[in-house]
């Protein structure tokens, strides 16, 4: 049977051999059949076919059925992938924690802690390094987000979530960006996260576990305020009192619960924790 030689590379990809592959696909067809059967539509040789059904049988792709002669049912691609899905986005999360902890242990020792990033996509690929990192906390000031950011802040978010990370979201209520007006809420429903919608200036900020924060500033055009993506610039910074400073005062901010979405018919009282981060941050 011609099989698109993605599909090829995917069973390769979650554990089968070319031989196993080739069975495994004669057996998608069959759904059952003897050795001598699956040998013959799959062109694998008969003196190698046994062994190799054993090895798919223990691998969780075939279930052998007990009689004279043994029979071999194909376990459904749907139960097969996604178990091995969910496997293999493990072990990748694994790795990837495994290359941070050692990426991280030697940029620490780089002279120079603070460095400018220009243009959306390198600051989104930051956040997202700087999201992989955390182990304990992530806070972040959203006064504005780049388009799909909110997509890429969700995977990782959520990974780190599974970690055990506790992650707190500042958002204003919409960003506006290459003429598209965004419902912050709406584009980070679904995120494993506390998220609190704000009335706060165009700043945008990430912090994780007080040692290490980026802040992006970009321009602003019009009277809705249409961020200007490709002026921004981020700052990325790893002195720890520094960044320890700033969730000092993300902290104050979030335990004073200050006030949502303000009233544009009520006149509004200073409140002095907004001072606090406007100053601060």
């Amino acid at each position: 049977m011609p099989v698109d030689q993605k599909t090829w590379n995917s069973l390769k990809t979650i554990g089968l051999t070319d031989y196993e592959a080739t069975t495994y696909l004669a057996l998608t067809s069959m759904i059952s059949g003897t050795a001598t059967e699956i040998s013959m539509a799959s062109k694998v040789p008969r003196s190698r076919i046994y062994d190799i059904l054993k090895g798919m049988a223990r691998k969780g792709f075939v279930e052998i059925e007990r009689g004279r002669p043994l029979k071999y049912n194909v376990v459904p691609p749907s139960e097969v992938f996604n178990r091995n899905k969910q496997k293999l986005i493990e072990d990748l999360e694994e790795a990837e924690l495994e290359l941070t902890s050692t990426y991280e242990s030697q940029i620490s020792k780089l002279p120079a802690p603070i460095w400018l990033i220009h243009g959306p996509e390198k600051i989104i690929k930051k956040e997202m390094e700087i999201v992989a990192r955390a182990k304990e906390s992530i806070n972040i000031r959203a006064g504005f987000m780049f388009k799909d950011e909110a997509v890429h802040l969700k995977e990782k978010i959520n990974q780190a979530a599974r970690r055990g990370v506790k992650t707190k979201i500042m958002a204003a209520p919409y960003t506006v960006i290459d003429e598209e007006k965004m419902d912050m809420a709406q584009e980070l429903d679904g995120i494993k996260a506390e998220v609190r919608i704000y009335q706060i200036p165009f700043v945008k900020m990430i912090v994780r576990d007080g040692k290490e924060m980026m802040l992006i500033f970009s321009k602003f055009s019009g009277e809705e305020k249409k961020a200007v993506a490709q002026s921004a610039i981020g700052v990325w910074n790893q002195y720890q009192e520094i960044a320890q400073n700033y969730a000092n005062v993300f902290e104050t901010m979030w335990e004073g619960d200050m006030p949502k979405r303000p009233d544009k018919n009520k006149k509004q009282s200073i409140n002095p924790l907004k001072s606090i981060m406007d100053k601060g941050i």
